[in-house]
């Protein structure tokens, strides 16, 4: 990139950098998530605004997305340590296994019987189980105090991308079926090595960087350190054909648990995530291309509709089950609404497999753009609406503050 492409980049970075502060302002003001401005904001310099932004953006989205997403990650991994799981491991796991069932199942039959045809609506019905875990933890991080249901919450959305990808799979393998595409065999093999190679590659480094990190200055990760560990699983990640997500989730929990000699790293990717955070969601609402909406319009509303529905009686049920009270059952999956790349992510990998479906990708598109807009709106009212859970112990705070131990 040379001379005018250059200045633009900086120009470009440098403006939306210096807003972020005023955008925050504002949402302490409106009482919104700082999150949906921002996607506001994409919105309005984007295509489907004013298009102010240079041509080359939809060229950086996939590299800031892929950090941002890798930095949230790491994050939510530090959540599951062995503390945290004792706490709160039976609600996370059983409300994030029903909520992704029941929304499968209620998009995809919803979509069959609206005429959208079967290949369609189990593309649909995939991707309707992602959820956007960059919003959620922006979100639960500015609520003015932990609570319960907002740790239950953020260990939902980390592991509910591994159910959501396994749900893929077995959709993959009915549209094999249908389409005669891969084999069922081949569809779940694939799905058992992103699953399982992510998996193993966050724990392959984490291990060796819960072992040295914080070592030049004891009781301390350094934010080098921290930084490099992660982008470095993203690249693996990527490289190998896996999901960078899951990987740096794995990274995240490995290095919660072993890295017994200082506090978690966590804090340290607290302090710079932000900057990327606010590209990757002014990016997001930028990306938005509404030239086929009122084609697509009626499966859109029909889509929406029937995800609210699947987060909403699949939290109730999983919520139930879980052991979260009144209040828990009622909002966890109201809370799920943001739903961010994974589900762009998985009708690409669809569509590329199976090239008659294309007619679902402006439905998640166009879904997407709601869902991120309204989303973190709806997760901050569920929040505000649940109280401490007697079926939840109290929150055993997660991310300490950096220093030597006692």
């Amino acid at each position: 990139m040379q001379g005018e492409g250059l200045v633009r980049l900086l120009l470009t970075i440098g403006s939306l950098l210096l807003l972020a502060p005023l955008l925050d302002a504002v949402a302490r003001r409106a009482r919104l998530p700082r999150v949906t401005l921002l996607l506001l904001l994409g919105l309005g310099v984007g295509p489907f605004g004013a298009d102010l932004l240079p041509d080359q953006h939809s060229e950086w989205y996939p590299a800031v997305a892929s950090v941002a997403l890798s930095m949230v990650g790491f994050l939510l991994g530090g959540e599951f340590t062995l503390e945290n799981l004792r706490a709160r491991g039976k609600p996370v796991l059983v409300v994030s296994a029903v909520v992704t069932i029941v929304t499968f199942a209620l998009v995809a039959a919803g979509m069959w019987l609206v005429g959208a045809g079967a290949a369609i609506a189990l593309v649909l019905g995939a991707a309707a189980t992602a959820t956007d875990p960059a919003a959620c933890d922006a979100v639960v991080r500015e609520m003015p105090s932990e609570t319960p249901h907002g740790r239950v919450l953020l260990g939902v959305v980390a592991v509910d991308d591994v159910w959501g990808t396994m749900v893929f799979a077995v959709a993959s393998m009915a549209l094999g079926a249908l389409l005669g595409g891969a084999s069922a065999e081949e569809a779940a093999a694939e799905a058992l090595r992103e699953i399982g190679g992510s998996i193993l590659l966050g724990g392959a480094v984490g291990v060796p960087v819960a072992m040295i990190t914080g070592r030049l200055k004891p009781g301390e990760p350094t934010r080098l350190e921290a930084l490099g560990a992660v982008l470095a699983c993203d690249g693996l990640a990527s490289w190998l054909h896996l999901s960078p997500l899951l990987a740096t989730v794995a990274l995240g929990a490995v290095v919660a648990n072993l890295a017994r000699h200082h506090e978690v790293a966590m804090r340290e990717i607290e302090g710079i995530e932000w900057p990327f955070l606010v590209l990757f969601f002014v990016l997001s609402g930028a990306s938005a291309t509404l030239s086929d909406f009122g084609r697509s319009a009626p499966i859109v509303a029909g889509y929406v509709l029937l995800r609210v529905l699947g987060r909403l009686i699949g939290g109730w049920i999983g919520g139930s089950l879980g052991g979260l009270d009144r209040a828990g059952r009622r909002w966890i999956g109201l809370a799920m609404l943001p739903q961010a790349g994974v589900a762009l992510g998985m009708t690409l990998v669809a569509v590329e497999r199976f090239p008659s479906v294309a007619s679902a990708l402006p439905t998640v598109v166009l879904a997407t753009v709601v869902f991120e807009v309204v989303g973190p709106v709806l997760t901050r009212i569920s929040l505000g609406r649940m109280q401490p859970a007697e079926g939840v112990n109290p929150p055993q705070p997660s991310r300490r503050a950096a220093g030597p131990r006692a």
